[in-house]
């Protein structure tokens, strides 16, 4: 199992150089990622927002070997040839660490109707479909330069527990994020449904937010492939350096 922190770039955090500075501290002590939320706007309490692609180059720069990407890209609100653009400009400056999830996104934060974007969830799920295929295009060569990591960058899909249809979408691609999962026995019946029902011998991830500190080890026998920690809304910078400082907890 492998372990990353999984910030959002708002308030004291909503400056690529504090995330930066995170991300090397987070590298030197172990961890295996390094992520970070994706909005242009949230609902109250939060102001401060940092932009994930201008913050990710960022840690891009100031990292070597842990992953890095956003936790999740709406790509219903995104323009797919700009961000295949973005995804292959992150990839080569990280020298093939991106890893690019992706999601419907939520209507609740405040940052889909007051910008004019999609709100129907049935729509929003068809242009996150069709984008994906887009983007594998754009990657496979149509766009120059291509990624580093070949064949393609890899997508993890997120899905809200006790949903489906995420999960059959995810199968397609490279891994899940499953969030509001209630215990690691709910994960491992979604782990064993993955299994029945995945036919290619391709790694495949399962992604599980935790809260700091908590124990890994049951969520790895359910089948978890990563854990990420997640701090909240509204992490201090000092939080956050005392959740790196202690070290992943270990499976």
């Amino acid at each position: 199992m492998k372990h990353a922190i999984d910030v959002p770039p708002f308030g004291e955090l909503a400056d690529a150089r504090v995330l930066a500075e995170l991300a090397a501290a987070a590298e030197e002590r172990g961890w295996d990622g390094f992520f970070v939320w994706d909005h242009v706007a949230y609902r109250a309490p939060v102001r401060a927002v940092a932009d994930p692609w201008v913050a990710l180059a960022a840690v891009a720069c100031a990292t070597s070997r842990v992953r890095i990407g956003p936790m999740i890209t709406p790509l219903s609100r995104r323009r797919v040839h700009k961000l295949a653009r973005e995804t292959v400009t992150l990839d080569v400056l990280s020298s093939g660490r991106l890893t690019l999830g992706v999601g419907l996104g939520s209507a609740r934060n405040g940052e889909l109707e007051p910008f004019g974007e999609v709100t129907n969830p049935r729509e929003r799920a068809r242009l996150l479909d069709q984008g994906l295929v887009d983007l594998v295009r754009y990657w496979a060569g149509e766009f120059q330069p291509v990624p580093v990591q070949r064949p393609r960058i890899p997508v993890w899909v997120a899905a809200e527990w006790p949903h489906r249809r995420p999960v059959r979408r995810a199968l397609k691609w490279d891994g899940l994020f499953p969030t509001g999962v209630p215990d690691p026995p709910a994960l491992a019946e979604l782990t064993r449904d993955i299994g029945d029902t995945r036919s290619s011998q391709e790694p495949f991830d399962v992604v599980v937010p935790l809260a700091p500190g908590a124990d890994p080890e049951p969520w790895a026998r359910a089948g978890a492939t990563w854990t990420v920690t997640d701090l909240g809304m509204q992490p201090t910078r000092a939080e956050v350096r005392r959740v790196i400082d202690s070290g992943p907890t270990r499976s």
